[in-house]
């Protein structure tokens, strides 16, 4: 479920991005959830044509799925649905941090191409090679092999998933899978969205693999329309429900942005960013390297805990880094101390590092810096004190603790309260009066702060429009007409804009740690 503000900057992004039209299809999708097409038309009251028009924008820029769904009778009788990816819309906003990724990291020729992906959604190769061609004269076809080839090798870049796998309707008698027979616990049951895009996607083996044979019974089937760059959003999906049911074509394989990797990265520099202002440099340097060696493992975002990691691997990670080419064998093994990394009982030279407790520590320090500065000190001290107690605490504990005056603490107490920060309970007493008893509801509080954070995206994205729109006729003047107060108003916008970018980039940072985890 999309909080209201995520739904508001969502809309915003498409809007500024593919048009209003479009803008008012993903809305709906976000606010009612997934809906077959007649669903759409009775909800936004658009022409089919428009709706069709704006799939196929959605669906070729990764915003939408699709999918079928047999009806009772078999599968001769089977419905298309359309579901939103919330995800990828919002990292619409990033695309600025996975092009300066992929430059630092691969170069020019590579970004070159990363930027074609983000600017048109999904591209087969043979595509990418003709964008290549009309973007500079002196083009290089073994150059642009060997890109693409390096943003496969480093995962940047991933197969599109399969359009319209066929699914049966989840049954309500379907039991929940455990998470380990040991621990007891039961997960929730996959959704039908969850459901469509596992079926949708490639398998591993297929997904980084650049072998361009027929892969139409890779996991089912797999149809839709190749459209040249200048036409992709004119033929990609659907000109009827019926036409997801032709799925015995061979294909085309077209490639989009991996942003799974991209997330990746950008948590990595989150969790060494905190370490390195709460530890130290060296220790930052160490988590640095074993997150790279962690990346290099394909363990990615769902686990809590690295692979074993061996202390030589570690040091030789270590001294490749700037700033860790000094450091010696001893030095790694206390950063790996202050880092709580864990030995294992049996290999004493290899350490598990628990990745969730940094990406936790991260989401504190963002969460207590915004208390600081919205309530002050003392509101501060309260929010850590609970924070880090993860239970209950009484009132007169708190003030004691903080040492702040009881008045002022049971004062900072309701207004976190009453601003949906803190969870109380109120306990009779023997004797009269009652007495309160508080805690950080972390699941309904992480909701909030991630509402709040959109909110702020939204804002900081509108006055940007904004500003941009009331120097709209400077903006237009040739530069060699800049002259005097023009030339003035210019440089003003420029540097405003530059601050609620950087502003904006800062807090996209904050939403990645706590959308993601």
């Amino acid at each position: 479920m999309v909080s209201p503000h995520g739904i508001l900057l969502a809309a915003h992004v498409i809007s500024s991005l593919y048009g209003d039209l479009c803008s008012k299809v993903c809305e709906c999708l976000l606010r009612k959830g997934t809906l077959k097409l007649d669903e759409i038309f009775k909800s936004t009251e658009l022409s089919k044509e428009n709706i069709f028009n704006c799939l196929r924008v959605l669906i070729h820029q990764n915003c939408v799925h699709a999918f079928q769904l047999e009806q009772e009778g078999g599968k001769a009788l089977k419905s298309t649905h359309y579901m939103v990816i919330f995800d990828n819309i919002m990292h619409k906003l990033r695309a600025t941090k996975f092009m300066q990724i992929v430059s630092e990291e691969l170069g020019e020729d590579c970004q070159g191409i990363l930027v074609g992906l983000i600017q048109h959604g999904r591209l087969s190769f043979d595509q990418i090679i003709d964008r290549e061609k009309q973007k500079t004269g002196s083009f290089d076809d073994q150059v642009v092999h060997d890109s693409f080839r390096r943003l496969l090798s480093a995962r940047f870049i991933e197969r599109c998933p399969l359009p319209g796998p066929l699914l049966t309707p989840p049954t309500d008698d379907a039991p929940a899978k455990k998470r380990g027979a040991k621990s007891g616990e039961i997960t929730e049951r996959k959704t039908i969205e969850q459901l469509a895009l596992e079926a949708a996607a490639p398998s591993e083996s297929m997904r980084f693999s650049m072998d361009t044979g027929d892969i139409s019974g890779e996991k089912g089937e797999e149809s839709t329309n190749i459209p040249t760059v200048g036409q992709k959003r004119k033929n990609v999906v659907l000109d009827s429900d019926d036409e997801l049911s032709d799925v015995n074509r061979k294909i085309e394989v077209l490639w989009r942005v991996n942003f799974e990797e991209f997330l990746w990265r950008l948590i990595h520099k989150a969790c060494i960013s905190h370490v390195k202002t709460s530890i130290n440099n060296e220790a930052s340097i160490v988590l640095s390297a074993a997150l790279d060696l962690i990346g290099q493992s394909e363990t990615r975002l769902n686990a809590e805990n690295s692979p074993n990691l061996s202390i030589n691997d570690i040091y030789e990670e270590v001294i490749k880094k700037e700033g860790g080419v000094g450091m010696d064998l001893d030095r790694v093994q206390t950063s790996l101390e202050q880092l709580g990394c864990e030995t294992l009982a049996t290999d004493m030279e290899s350490y598990s590092i628990d990745i969730k407790s940094f990406i936790q520590m991260a989401q504190n320090q963002e969460v207590e810096s915004m208390v600081l500065k919205r309530y002050g000190k003392e509101a501060y001290k309260i929010f850590r004190l609970l924070s880090r107690a993860g239970r209950l605490v009484e009132t007169d504990k708190i003030s004691d603790i903080t040492f702040v005056e009881k008045k002022e603490t049971t004062k900072i107490l309701f207004q976190l309260w009453k601003d949906g920060y803190l969870h109380m309970e109120s306990m009779a007493a023997t004797r009269p009066p009652s007495f309160h008893l508080w805690k950080v509801d972390q699941k309904r509080f992480q909701a909030k702060f991630l509402d709040e954070m959109y909110h702020a995206v939204l804002n900081l994205k509108l006055r940007i429009t904004h500003e941009q729109d009331q120097r709209k006729e400077v903006l237009q003047i040739p530069k060699d007409k800049l002259v005097g107060e023009l030339r003035n108003k210019v440089m003003l916008y420029r540097i405003v804009r530059a601050t609620l970018e950087r502003s904006l980039m800062d807090l996209d940072d904050a939403v990645v740690l706590f959308h993601h985890f």
